[in-house]
């Protein structure tokens, strides 16, 4: 197997993917291409949380059992690009970069089963669905992808850094996420008498306002936390205020310790503030995903590999880390030892900025070359030279 060759074929695979994007829980032709290379391939795999897949090589070995990770899903978003392989699913877009996971992690696969017999221990390829707000690595560890496993690796596409440069630092790299809903309930009426009215939306604004304190008064500073209000809903004609008004926004935490006090404070300030005007609130927080923190030895592992690809200083970016973006990726890392690097791929002399688009944009644009340098990393995480 010619590695260039095996390269032009993930890419290619990339392009079907892309074409084709599914949704969470929706990905059964996505499902079934990574199924079918994987057969072609002769390379022995089992269906995992239903659409997920594990592939295993070199499973008889006594070495170190390493996982790698790609996920599966695309987003609900129009594609605005004018690619020769735009989605033609209308509505749908790979616009976090799934579909280069995916292929890069298919790449490894066939460079690995050409060289499984080099290989030193057992190697799991994890194509999981789910990960844009699905929990799906949740439903992949329930149904036994983590079993025996070692370490997990996984990596993210990231825009707002250079390709050549990356981060994977021990402790958090993401941060874990929630999101809240707000009921404020008044009593509606002609907007000519407030007197005998309970305004909600004067209240809803004041606990807009409010919330905002949450961050930058009630946790200290070095808690890197984010409330936002998103979403304000009050459906009404311009002479009569409403009975009801509904709030909602999303929660990043840089740390599980701050969830707490966090989702605390929203519903007392939401309540208290709603009392202060005359209304009542009614507050549902959900909490989503934790942070993806990195165990100290394999994030050192994979620096050690970086500095390999991308030369001493890959990591001199002004990223903050932890970002305030989230991942599922957390699941994996508090069963089993691993980590989480994220990749840049923009472009210095890239004119039209197309690889500088952020994730989740309708004209964000993966960069191919991403392939070939993951490929590399993967390989040498399992402790296959490359040539």
């Amino acid at each position: 197997m010619d590695w260039q060759k095996a390269v032009k074929q993930a890419i290619e695979l990339r392009h079907w993917f892309h074409q084709y994007p599914e949704l969470s829980w929706q990905e059964e032709k996505t499902a079934a291409k990574i199924r079918q290379c994987l057969d072609d391939w002769q390379i022995a795999w089992r269906p995992c949380a239903e659409l997920g897949t594990v592939a295993t090589l070199n499973a008889d070995a006594e070495g170190e059992h390493i996982a790698l990770r790609a996920d599966m899903d695309a987003l609900p978003i129009n594609e605005l690009s004018e690619l020769g392989f735009r989605s033609k699913n209308a509505g749908k877009m790979h616009a976090c970069g799934h579909d280069g996971h995916m292929a890069a992690l298919l790449g490894t696969a066939l460079w690995l089963k050409s060289h499984e017999k080099q290989l030193n221990g057992p190697v799991s390829l994890l194509f999981q669905p789910a990960e844009e707000g699905g929990h799906g690595a949740k439903k992949m560890i329930e149904d036994g992808a983590l079993e025996r496993v070692d370490k997990i690796f996984g990596w993210h596409n990231w825009p707002a850094m250079p390709f050549g440069k990356a981060v994977c630092p021990d402790g958090a790299v993401m941060s874990g996420n929630g999101s809240f809903h707000i009921k404020v309930h008044g009593l509606g009426g002609h907007a000519s008498q407030p007197e005998i009215c309970r305004d909600p939306v004067l209240a809803a604004a004041a606990i807009t306002l409010n919330l905002q304190q949450i961050v930058s008064r009630r946790l200290p500073p070095q808690a890197a936390a984010v409330v936002s209000v998103t979403h304000l809903y009050a459906p009404s004609e311009v002479n009569v205020i409403p009975q009801t008004v509904e709030l909602a926004g999303g929660i990043r935490l840089s740390a599980p310790r701050w969830r707490k006090q966090i989702n605390q404070l929203i519903t007392q300030i939401a309540q208290d503030t709603a009392a202060s005007y005359g209304v009542s609130a009614e507050v549902d927080i959900q909490s989503r995903y934790e942070a993806t923190v990195n165990h100290a030895e394999p994030a050192q592992q994979f620096r050690n590999l970086l500095v390999e690809e991308l030369g001493e200083g890959f990591d001199n970016v002004d990223l903050m880390v932890p970002i305030m973006a989230s991942e599922d990726f957390s699941y994996y890392l508090n069963e089993v030892p691993g980590c989480f690097a994220l990749i840049g791929m923009a472009e210095q002399e890239d004119i039209d900025a197309k690889y500088h688009f952020s994730c989740h944009n309708p004209s964000y644009q993966f960069n191919d070359r991403l392939i070939d340098l993951v490929m590399r990393l993967f390989c040498k995480t399992v402790g296959l030279k490359v040539s």
